[in-house]
């Protein structure tokens, strides 16, 4: 083991996903050293193992679903997906697992990288154990922000662990297509990897505790979707629990609480996610170890002022996006504090407050029909307590969505609260309408009364059009 070196910065990051590098830039653009620390690949899990393989793997898949809609192109595009070319274009998308081009953006906003695994050792000091066995102190003058994400939760099952199952991982970096795959879950992970494999050759088996898909949302998106997937040949099996798993001969055997039993080649556990903070040395500083964060809406750590968490560890909004947003706050948060100047802008929508995660957090489905969510479904409106009315929309009705697509099937929810006259919430499901959310967003975040919505006039003949059909239907209620 080498000698013990100790050398401070501003601020130290923990994790140089996309949120750990976003609170770097920040920091860095505003004068201040910084160290991330960072045990697998700069990069995170969105870059090799979620979003980027994730939505290369469905782009083909849902293009093609697309195409097989538009007259004069539905013939050309009958045959079978070719895989290889797939599995390559998302090998692509991950740079083949290597991190050299983000270690060199990471450079050039003169952030110093350390690689190797960090714990805290202290108030404001964390040590690095790199794979040379080397040990570093770091100090931080400033801050220390967490960002370390989060990794996929495996339910304790009888039999799991000589099972090998899939987590997320493995279903978006596999480079082989089973015969037949059991997804276990129904949230966004298990209904985007059962379109992606199901087109690839699979026979998915979709088992879902619950009553019903992607349970988060408005019903009438989990109900198209799964409705799509069985149109597509995968079996969609709600009320369902697994009880044990075994291998059998290289086949697994999943039993449910009905007593079935139910063979594959592969099993994708999607049942949830858990922080990434059991190794961290959070007991040296008063938290639990594998706890999520609790924080303010800078980011700063209850009871702390100079711990971050920043990203999926706090369980405000596991979304890469969110936690890229979380990380422009935490950064200029910090950044404003160590300048010792005026106080801190944390009203809501404020400079340094994080309001967007309570109040205007997007959300795509990449399935066929995608689904895209932003702000409070009306369940959600409604049990926060809120005067609010909803209106809904059949998508197939504006003239874009039938240019879009023979049969075009979809809808639309908008969410008001009655009393500001604002939308509070809104939900599309359809082809497509991944592209129409941002509008969205900017009304729910942007709080603009319906009265001016009206003058947000949308082009003809675009699926936009939904916006005036449902600001007619709410006027006309």
């Amino acid at each position: 083991m080498t000698e013990t070196e100790s050398i401070a910065y501003d601020v130290i990051v923990l994790g140089a996903g996309p949120v750990g590098e976003n609170v770097a830039d920040r920091t860095r653009a505003a004068g201040l050293s910084t160290a991330v620390v960072e045990s697998e690949l700069v990069g995170g899990e969105c870059s090799y193992w979620a979003c980027m393989p994730s939505k290369a793997l469905l782009r083909p898949v849902i293009a093609r679903a697309d195409a097989r809609r538009v007259p004069g192109l539905r013939q050309a595009v009958q045959g079978p997906l070719d895989v290889p070319a797939v599995l390559a274009h998302r090998d692509y998308y991950t740079s083949d697992w290597k991190d050299d081009g983000q270690v060199e953006w990471l450079n050039g906003i003169g952030a110093e990288l350390y690689r190797g695994h960090g714990r805290l050792t202290g108030t404001r000091e964390v040590t690095v154990e790199g794979a040379d066995g080397g040990r570093r102190v770091l100090t931080a003058r400033h801050a220390v922000a967490v960002c370390t994400g989060s990794r996929a939760a495996l339910p304790d099952l009888p039999g799991l662990a000589g099972v090998k199952p899939w987590t997320s991982r493995e279903a978006t970096s596999a480079h082989e297509v089973p015969g037949r795959l059991i997804v276990v879950g129904g949230g966004v992970v298990a209904v985007e990897m059962a379109t992606a494999w199901q087109a690839f050759g699979s026979q998915v088996t979709l088992l879902v505790r619950g009553e019903g898909l992607l349970p988060r949302m408005e019903p009438f998106a989990g109900e198209l979707v799964a409705e799509a997937l069985e149109e597509a040949g995968a079996k969609v099996r709600t009320g369902t629990s697994v009880t044990s798993v075994t291998r059998e001969n290289g086949t697994v055997v999943a039993v449910t609480d009905g007593g079935d039993r139910i063979e594959a080649d592969e099993i994708l556990f999607a049942t949830g996610r858990a922080p990434r903070t059991d190794d961290l040395g959070l007991e040296s500083v008063g938290l639990k170890p594998g706890s999520w964060l609790e924080v303010d809406d800078t980011l700063r750590v209850d009871g702390s002022d100079w711990l971050y968490g920043v990203g999926d560890v706090n369980h405000r909004a596991l979304l890469t996006h969110q936690g890229k947003y979380q990380a422009r706050i935490a950064g200029t948060a910090i950044a404003a504090r160590a300048s010792g100047g005026p106080e801190l802008d944390t009203d809501a929508w404020g400079a340094h407050a994080a309001t967007a995660d309570r109040a205007a957090v997007p959300q795509v489905v990449f399935t066929d029909p995608e689904v895209a969510a932003v702000g409070l479904s009306l369940a959600e409106a409604e049990a926060a307590g809120h005067r609010v009315r909803a209106v809904d929309i059949d998508l197939a009705s504006v003239a874009g969505a039938g240019l879009y697509a023979d049969g075009y099937r979809g809808k639309a929810r908008m969410v008001v609260d009655i009393a500001r006259e604002v939308v509070v919430g809104v939900t599309f499901a359809g082809p497509a309408v991944g592209e129409l959310i941002h509008s969205a967003t900017i009304a729910v975040a942007g709080e603009v009364p319906i009265g001016r919505l009206w003058h947000a006039v949308p082009s003809y003949p675009t699926v936009s059009e939904v916006w005036l059909r449902l600001l007619e239907a709410y006027r006309d209620q």
